[in-house]
Formats: structure tokens, C-alpha cells, sequence
């Protein structure tokens, strides 16, 4: 295939059908957003569409332009999510069979939305990776035609779509547009269509910090592939871009900005508060980035665009986003502090907080002369973090800020107990593992018993894949088999023996 050039998906966009099955959706302004960054802060709402995704426009763009012959074997594509749903409602719109190959872990709430399209759901493997291989395997036996989620000059065109409505409906002069970044076929497609009327018009891709496979490959010059991707924001998490978006994207994207977890969370509830809608995370990426942007750059007064992407949300990942919304909008700060273990030593710290408004308090006796607590507090933003820090200090208190500590966040403020002053040689991991009924069992399995596990802590976040922090008694000698064993298990992991938040409350 023709790598295709700018102005080829610029016509190409001209040109899409898209609106046979996609709708016009709006942008709207975000007044609260607006008057707290000092800009005027606009939504491009994707969430309006049939399947709550841009995806449709893009799968049905290719799927209109099948032959005959094309038609009558039907398509078929891998994916978990949104792109399964847009291709599934586009081929029932146009009377063509479809098959969706989705990983057993795709939660039901997705395979049931598929599955209410007419679509046949073909269930393999644990990942994204094990579904495409099965995908492709399906598609050489069928003859059926693949749609590509995002690497296809017809996929990326149908997306560019969208700039056409930005650029038709804007109040005023844009100064950017915000573009959240998975394999690159939305982005290429707005930024080859504003590059062409509006080169003015900055394009900023924003990624997670730990899917960033698009920056990575401009700046290597070429795709590259990804060793790990995090799977929170699952609508961009891919391991490598797309030939032709990366050349359509290196050519007119002008800059990228990575965002953490927690600021995705935030940007989730910022849109909750304008809009009362909830987003996916991948939804909230670009205005996750554009917040970011307006803080490094302090530009003011200018009109600003976010792409919201999707909103295809599990409920039960609500918890999280809340949880760590305050965290991401720097409104909560998290601090361990060491207090002296004696009468009266409690009230004391307490009167130097003063009216400060705490969020969370854990302490339990560990010792007889020194007291670890984990506390919490309301902030305004992480200038005020740091005087609070600095306050502590100033009365003689050792803190340490855990406000990034991730093992602090996912599992050291949810975990009782304390320290075990019998173990021995403890080496302590953070997992990643698919979620799926029996998935713990099956991870606990695979551990074996070769090694005594003298910590575990899971907690189900209400997404794809299950989070675990284990500690294992691993003898010197045995270190180097210990190391060659986490490599082998297939899951994603990280060792935290030096981890601030592990060595204050648990370590033995």
C-alpha cells in the first residue's frame, strides 16, 4: 500500500462518508474549565456519537468503500473496545458480516455491545496481541477484509472528519487543538486537514506517559516497538504506531505532551463538572494535555480545543478515577511523617496541622520510639504541597512527600498490619495481570510455592487487568533464579525494594 501523503487524506477528507452512520457533534465550551485556566477552553464532544467513540467514523468510511466481492466475505478486526463497536454498527448499517476477534479479558459490557450490533465475537487470548494474531489468522482462512483500527488512508480520512466540523463551527481564531495519540489515525487525520486551511492552528498530541509510543517514534525517526504499554487509558494503548500515520504525523504534528494517571483522572472529573458527562480515560487524554499546556506555557486569553475521544466507561473503574482525581487536579497531597512514639506526641502533631483540612489519617504502633503515619491533606495546588512539607519540617518532623509514589496510592493506603520484624531477605514487586474471573487464582498458580510470600495485596480497580503488590522471602543465593523467574511469568512487573512508601510501613 502507498504510504499516503498530506494532501492525499486532506481530498480524502473532502470526500468520506461518514455521515450515513456518524453524526455532526458539537463543540461546546467549558465555562468552569475557562474562567479557572483563563482561556477559552473548547470540547469536541466524540462522546456524542452512536457508539460513544470517534470510531465510527473511520471503520465506516473503509467499510463504504468495500467492493462487491469485498462485501459478500465481510470484514473482520481485533480489538477490545471502540473500534470493535464502530466497525460492528457500520457493517450492520451497511448489511455486511462482521467479526470481532476481542481477548477473553474484554469485560462483558463491551463484548455485549458488540455482540448488540449483529457482530459474531470471537473470544482468544489474554491481550490485544494474542486477539490480532487469531485475527489474522481468521482472515487468511475467511478471505474476509481486515479493518485496520487505525494504519489505513480511508481509516484516517473518516477521523479527519472531525476537523472539518472544528473548523466550521470555531467561534473565533484557534491557537491549538489537543489530540489524544494511540496509533496515530485521528491525529494523523485532523492534523493533515487543519495543516492544509489553518497552518497557524497548533497540533498537540498527548499521550500517557506509559503508552508513548508516537513521541517515541519521532524522536527515533521511525516506529518503534514499545516493551510495555499501561493499560488505564486501554483506547490508546497500543505497542506500535502505524507506518502511514507516523508519516502523516511527523510532517504536521508540532508538538507532544505526556500526562500521568492521576492527571487523565482529573481531566475526567474537570469534564464531569462542565458537561455532567463521564469519559473513558483515553476520552480525557487531550484535555489532560491541553491543562498541562496552558501551566507550562501560561497563555491566556486564547481558544483552545480538546478532542473528547470516547466514553465508553466501566462503571466499576469510577472508583479509581475518583480516588485519584484529586491527586491528578494537585487538590490532595500524601505525605508519610515520623513522629516520636510517646504520650501526648499525637496531639502535638495534630495542633501543628492546624485547620488543615485532612483527607486520610492511618496510624497503627509499630514501634516504641518512633511512630510512621500516613496522612493526607486538601491542597490548593503543589505550591501549597510543599509549604505543608516545609511546615512539617520546620516543627521537626521527617516527611517524605508520596504524593507520586505509586505503591503508596495503589496499595500502601489500603493495607493493614505493618511490619513483620521475622521475615527475611523480603523482595517486594509490583504486578500487572489480564482481569477475568479466576485471574488470581491463575496468577497465584503461576507464582508457584517455590518462594514464601510474605506480603500480598490486591485490589480490583475495575479494569482490564488486576494490579498486585507481592513480597517474596528470596535468599541471596537465590536472587538471580528469582530474577530469571519474574522475566519468565509474562507479566508486566517492577521491583520496589527501595520504594519510600514500602520501606517506611512495611518493610521488616
Amino acid at each position: 500500500m502507498k504510504t499516503p501523503t498530506v494532501d492525499d487524506i486532506f481530498r480524502s477528507v473532502l470526500t468520506s462518508r461518514v455521515y450515513e452512520v456518524a453524526r455532526e457533534t458539537s463543540l461546546d465550551a467549558a465555562p468552569r474549565l475557562s474562567r479557572r485556566l483563563n482561556n477559552s477552553v473548547l470540547l469536541k464532544r466524540e462522546d456524542e456519537q452512536p457508539v460513544f467513540s470517534f470510531k465510527v467514523r473511520g471503520a465506516y468510511n473503509r467499510i463504504a468503500r468495500l467492493t462487491e466481492s469485498e462485501r459478500r466475505r465481510g470484514v473482520i478486526t481485533a480489538s477490545a473496545g471502540n473500534h470493535a463497536q464502530g466497525v460492528a454498527l457500520s457493517a450492520r448499517k451497511l448489511g455486511i458480516k462482521a467479526v470481532i476477534v476481542m481477548p477473553n479479558t474484554t469485560p462483558e459490557i463491551k463484548v455485549d455491545a458488540v455482540r448488540a450490533f449483529d457482530a459474531e465475537v470471537v473470544l482468544a487470548g489474554d491481550s490485544y496481541s494474542d486477539a490480532q494474531r487469531h485475527c489474522d489468522q481468521l482472515a487468511i482462512e475467511t478471505g474476509m477484509t481486515f479493518v485496520h483500527p487505525f494504519d489505513d488512508p480511508l481509516v484516517i480520512a473518516g477521523q479527519g472528519t472531525i476537523a472539518d466540523e472544528i473548523v466550521r463551527q470555531r467561534p473565533g481564531e484557534l491557537a491549538a487543538v489537543f489530540v489524544p495519540v494511540g496509533g496515530g489515525g485521528l491525529i494523523a487525520g485532523i492534523a493533515a486537514y487543519m495543516k492544509t486551511l489553518m497552518p497557524a492552528v497548533r497540533i498537540i498530541g498527548v499521550e500517557p506517559v506509559d503508552s508513548d509510543a508516537m513521541s517515541q517514534a519521532i524522536r527515533a525517526g521511525k516506529p518503534v516497538d514499545l516493551d510495555n504499554v499501561g493499560l488505564f487509558a486501554d483506547g490508546v494503548a497500543v505497542r506500535r504506531v502505524g507506518e502511514s500515520t507516523f508519516s502523516i504525523v511527523k510532517a504536521t504534528v508540532d508538538e507532544f505532551i505526556c500526562v500521568t494517571n492521576d492527571e487523565i483522572c482529573g481531566a475526567i472529573k474537570d469534564i464531569f463538572d462542565d458537561t455532567r458527562t463521564i469519559v473513558e480515560p483515553a476520552g480525557a487524554l487531550a484535555l489532560a494535555g491541553l491543562k498541562t499546556y496552558v501551566e507550562r506555557t501560561n497563555v491566556r486569553d486564547q481558544h483552545l480545543v480538546a478532542i473528547l475521544s470516547g466514553a465508553n466507561m466501566n462503571f466499576d473503574r469510577l472508583r479509581f478515577v475518583a480516588e485519584r482525581a484529586e491527586l491528578g487536579e494537585s487538590r490532595e497531597a500524601l505525605f508519610a511523617v515520623t513522629i516520636p512514639e510517646r504520650p501526648g506526641a499525637f496531639r502535638e502533631f495534630c495542633r501543628v496541622i492546624g485547620p488543615r483540612v485532612v483527607t486520610e489519617f492511618i496510624y497503627r504502633l509499630s514501634g516504641r520510639d518512633r511512630a510512621e503515619i500516613f496522612v493526607g491533606f486538601s491542597i490548593r495546588n503543589r505550591d501549597d504541597a510543599h509549604q505543608v512539607q516545609a511546615d512539617l519540617l520546620k516543627h521537626g518532623y521527617e516527611t517524605a512527600d508520596l504524593t507520586d509514589n505509586e505503591v503508596a496510592k495503589l496499595h500502601v493506603r489500603y493495607m493493614v498490619g505493618g511490619r513483620a520484624p521475622g521475615v527475611k531477605n523480603e523482595r517486594v514487586c509490583r504486578f500487572e495481570f489480564p482481569e477475568r474471573p479466576g485471574a488470581l487464582l491463575q496468577f497465584l498458580d503461576t507464582l508457584g510455592g517455590r518462594w514464601n510470600i510474605s506480603l500480598f495485596h490486591y485490589r480490583n480497580h475495575g479494569a482490564d487487568f488486576g494490579r498486585v503488590l507481592a513480597a517474596f522471602e528470596v535468599p541471596d543465593p537465590d536472587y538471580p533464579a528469582f530474577e530469571g523467574f519474574l522475566s519468565e511469568l509474562g507479566y508486566r512487573y517492577r521491583i520496589e525494594a527501595g520504594n519510600e512508601a514500602y520501606q517506611r510501613f512495611l518493610a521488616p
